[in-house]
Parts: structure tokens; C-alpha cells; sequence
């Protein structure tokens, strides 16, 4: 595999990610989260159920799409500086669990809710608090998730910077994305400044995805970074 059609493919990768995941976690949710409301968060949950279903294996699909997005861009970077490219990967792997973990917590408070007889200890207010309780884990873990992918994000932009075959610029941008998606480290001071974080991501992000998948990479100066012929650099792929 090429390395222009890996970059097109990691674009390809991005694209879905962030559709499926943010739909999923964002999207869906939003429409039946009421935070300080558990009653109402319950009732929404039960009478959408299959909604929330189609959610969770949004969450799900998206982890795929990001492991795919993770590993392509660092058969991509390897050449830029290995140790680096490692580091992010072993980064974006643990962001890539924790939103995995979300996934399953999305399911958590229906599962509760419908539980019936098997919790039949609770009362109906407190099966309400509880599913209320899963539904802030999902948020806590997500919050941390995104704090992972933000440092990933820097490490791929120092990458993409010191590459000759990327445009240094998308380097810069996707590491302003990066910065803002790590102040979820801080989740107060994150929700607080979600618009201006969403505008950075938007900055950052899309140009890399459209720079992927419509020009994808100069091959040639991937190779001489690589410091191979372009046959040998194939047969490294092909291993």
C-alpha cells in the first residue's frame, strides 16, 4: 500500500470517526440528557430506547474508525521520527480504550432502568438516580478520552510539522486542535469553553481530512525521508 493511498484511507478513517462518534456521544444524548434531572433523563431513556442503541454502536463504530485513523497515520509519520510516532500511538491506544469503556456505559443506565425484577430492591426514584449516575460516568470517561486524543493530536501535529511531505501548516493546526481538546484535563474550564474548543477543532481537523483524502501525501519525498526506494518502502509496508 502506497503511501499517498495510506493517507487518503487515514482521511477516509477521520471523516467517519468523527461522525460516528460525535453523533453518537453528542447528538444522541444531548436530546436525552437532562443532567439535573433524573426523572425526565429516565423517562426519555425508556421511551427511546432503540435510539439509544443505535448510539452505543455509533460509540462502538467510532473506536473502530479511530484504532483504523491511529494506526494509518502512524504507518504514515514513522519515517518523520519513530520514537515520536511510537508514543503517540501508544497515547491514542489508551484513548482509544477509554472510549471503548464508553460505549459501554452508554447502554449502562437503559440496562438499569430495565432491569425490573433483578433490582427490584430500588425504588423507582432511586433506579432513576442510579441510570442519572451512569449517564455522568459516560461524561466523565468521554471528558477523558478527549484529553488523550487532544495529546495524541499535539504529537501528531509536531509530526506532521517536521515531515516534508505534509504541508507544515496542517502541522500547526491540528496541534491548536490538540491544545484545545487537552483542557478536558480541567473539565469545568473544557465545558466552559466548548465553543471556542469546537471552533479549534473545526480549524484544525477538517483541513487535515480533506488535505488526506483529495491529495493524500507526496510520495516521493515520503520515500526520501524514509530514506528508501520506493520498492524497498513498499516491501517494508507489505511486512
Amino acid at each position: 500500500m502506497s503511501p499517498k493511498l495510506t493517507a487518503r484511507l487515514a482521511g477516509a478513517c477521520e471523516m467517519l470517526e468523527g461522525a460516528t462518534s460525535a453523533y453518537g456521544q453528542m447528538a444522541i444524548l444531548g436530546q436525552l440528557v437532562t443532567f439535573d434531572n433524573a426523572a425526565m433523563t429516565a423517562a426519555n431513556i425508556l421511551s427511546h430506547a432503540s435510539m439509544v442503541w443505535f448510539g452505543a454502536a455509533l460509540s462502538v463504530t467510532g473506536v473502530l474508525f479511530h484504532i483504523g485513523w491511529a494506526f494509518l497515520m502512524y504507518q504514515l509519520l514513522t519515517p518523520v521520527n519513530r520514537p515520536l510516532a511510537t508514543l503517540a500511538g501508544f497515547v491514542i491506544v489508551v484513548g482509544c480504550a477509554v472510549q471503548a469503556i464508553t460505549a459501554v456505559l452508554y447502554v449502562a443506565p437503559l440496562l438499569i432502568l430495565q432491569a425490573g425484577g433483578s433490582l427490584g430492591g430500588f425504588t423507582t426514584p432511586q433506579l432513576q438516580d442510579l441510570a442519572l449516575v451512569f449517564v455522568h460516568l459516560n461524561h466523565a470517561a468521554f471528558d477523558t478520552y478527549l484529553a488523550f486524543f487532544g495529546l495524541w493530536c499535539v504529537l501528531t501535529g509536531i509530526l506532521i510539522f517536521k515531515s516534508t511531505f505534509l504541508p507544515r501548516v496542517l502541522g500547526v493546526f491540528i496541534t491548536m486542535s490538540g491544545l484545545g481538546w487537552m483542557l478536558f484535563l480541567l473539565p469545568p474550564l473544557a465545558h466552559h469553553l466548548f465553543p471556542f474548543i469546537a471552533g479549534a477543532s473545526a480549524i484544525g481537523e477538517l483541513p487535515l481530512q480533506l488535505w488526506l483524502v483529495i491529495m493524500g501525501v507526496n510520495a516521493q519525498r515520503w520515500y526520501e525521508q524514509a530514506s528508501m526506494s520506493p520498492s524497498s518502502a513498499i516491501i517494508s509496508y507489505r511486512r
